[in-house]
C-alpha cells in the first residue's frame, strides 16, 4: 500500500472532500480501515439484524395466515442461511466493496422476499404488514451503513422492490399505493441526506486520526535524530540494540570514530565551522556505510556505525571505506599547518548471543584509543581480533 505523508493528509483537509472521496493515497487506507471496522461489527449486525426479520415470524401467522408456510421458507431457509453466508465472506475477505455490494444484496432481498409471497395473499392486513419494511430500510442505513454510493443504490433498488410488489398484491386503491409510495420515497430522501452527512463525519474523524498519528511517528522519528547531524542520536540506541540483538544475527560490528584534533579545529575556525565540518562528515558516514547500517551521533565528534552479520574483514573493509571517503573531503584543518580533517576508526565484533552491546562499545572505545596511539587516520581492531593484511580490507 501506498505510503500516506503528512503533507498529503494536510492538503486534503485543506481541500475538503464534499464528494465524499479522497485522494486515491489516503482513500485506500479509509478503504482498509472502514472494511476491518464493518467486518468486526458484521457478526453483531447479521445476528441482531436476523434475529429481527426472523421474530416477525409471529406477525406472519397472525396477520398473513394463508401464506404463512411461503413466509417461514423465505425467512428461515432462504434469507436466514444468506445473511449467514455474506457474514461468512466478508470475514473471509475484508474488502470494501464486497461489504458494501453483500449489504445491499442483503437489504433487497429483505425487503423482497416476504412481499414477494404476500403477492399471492387475500389478508385484510397487507397494509399494514407492508409498513414492516420501512425497518429494513433503517436498519441498513443505520445499522448495515455501507458507504454513500451504495446506500442510494440500495435504496433505490428496496424501493423499486417494494413499489413492485406492493402493486402486484392488487390490495390497494390508486391513492393508498400513491401515499404508500411517497412515504417509502420521503424516508429513503431522509436516509440518503443523513447518511451523507454521516460519512461525511465519519470521514472527517478518519482524516484526523490520521493526521494525529502521522504527527505522532514524526515527533517519534524527530526525537530519534540529532538534530546537528542528521544522524540518529544516543537516545535511539536502546531501541536499535532491541532490534538487533532479537534479530538474532550471528555477530554484531562497532565502528567507533572520532575526529581527529577536532578541539584544536574549533579553536581555529570557530564553532560554527566545527557545526558544519561534523555535519559534513555524518552526511560522509551515512553515505559510505553499508546497506542496513546504523549511524548514530555517540557523542560530541564521536559518530558510532552498528552493522549486523558482518565478519571482522568485512567491519574493517566499511570502516576504511569511511576513512578514505572523510579524508576525500579535504575539509581544510588550519590547526595542523594547512592539513586535511581525518578520523581514527576503532573496530570491534561480537556474537549477540554472548556479549551485551556496553561491552561491544567498550571493545570499540579501546579499539579507537589504539588508533588514536598509533598516530590518528587509521583504522584499529579491538584487542582479541585477528586483524587481516591492510591492504586486503578492499576485497572485503
Amino acid at each position: 500500500m501506498t505510503v500516506v505523508t503528512l503533507d498529503q493528509v494536510e492538503r486534503q483537509r485543506a481541500r475538503g472532500f464534499r464528494f465524499l472521496r479522497f485522494s486515491p493515497e489516503i482513500e485506500a487506507y479509509f478503504r482498509k480501515d472502514y472494511a476491518a471496522e464493518r467486518v468486526r461489527l458484521a457478526v453483531i449486525w447479521g445476528i441482531i439484524g436476523t434475529l429481527i426479520y426472523d421474530l416477525v415470524y409471529f406477525g406472519d401467522r397472525t396477520m398473513m395466515a394463508d401464506v404463512f408456510s411461503g413466509l417461514v421458507t423465505v425467512r428461515f431457509f432462504i434469507f436466514t442461511p444468506f445473511v449467514i453466508a455474506c457474514i461468512l465472506a466478508v470475514r473471509r475477505w475484508p474488502d470494501a466493496a464486497l461489504y458494501d455490494g453483500l449489504s445491499v444484496a442483503i437489504a433487497v432481498l429483505g425487503v423482497t422476499l416476504p412481499m414477494a409471497v404476500a403477492i399471492g395473499s387475500e389478508s385484510p392486513y397487507l397494509f399494514v404488514y407492508q409498513n414492516g419494511n420501512s425497518a429494513a430500510f433503517l436498519f441498513f442505513v443505520i445499522a448495515l451503513r455501507p458507504r454513500f454510493p451504495a446506500i442510494l443504490v440500495g435504496l433505490v433498488l428496496m424501493c423499486a422492490s417494494h413499489f413492485t410488489t406492493t402493486s402486484l398484491t392488487g390490495a390497494f386503491d390508486a391513492v393508498t399505493y400513491s401515499g404508500i409510495v411517497t412515504f417509502y420515497v420521503t424516508l429513503s430522501i431522509f436516509l440518503a441526506v443523513s447518511a451523507y452527512f454521516l460519512e461525511q463525519k465519519d470521514r472527517q474523524n478518519f482524516l484526523n486520526q490520521l493526521r494525529g498519528s502521522l504527527l505522532y511517528q514524526q515527533l517519534e522519528h524527530n526525537a530519534d535524530l540529532d538534530e546537528l547531524s542528521g544522524l540518529l542520536n544516543r537516545r535511539s540506541l536502546s531501541r536499535v540494540r532491541d532490534a538487533v540483538w532479537n534479530g538474532a544475527p550471528t555477530s554484531v560490528a562497532a565502528i567507533l570514530l572520532d575526529i581527529d584534533h577536532f578541539k584544536r579545529f574549533n579553536d581555529v575556525h570557530g564553532h560554527i565551522e566545527g557545526d558544519a565540518c561534523i555535519r559534513a562528515i555524518s552526511q560522509c558516514i551515512h553515505g559510505t556505510a553499508d546497506k542496513g547500517a546504523h549511524v548514530f551521533r555517540f557523542g560530541g565528534e564521536e559518530i558510532l556505525v552498528l552493522s549486523a552479520g558482518q565478519s571482522s574483514l568485512q567491519a574493517l573493509a566499511q570502516a576504511e571505506r569511511i576513512r578514505k571517503a572523510i579524508e576525500a573531503l579535504a575539509i581544510p584543518h588550519k590547526g595542523l599547518d594547512d592539513s586535511c580533517v581525518t578520523v581514527s576508526l576503532g573496530v570491534a565484533l561480537v556474537s549477540p548471543a554472548e556479549v551485551a552491546l556496553e561491552r561491544l562499545l567498550q571493545d570499540a572505545d579501546a579499539a579507537l584509543y589504539e588508533a588514536k596511539r598509533s598516530g590518528r587516520n587509521t583504522v584499529a581492531l579491538a584487542s582479541g581480533l585477528v586483524a587481516p593484511i591492510r591492504d586486503d580490507w578492499a576485497a572485503a
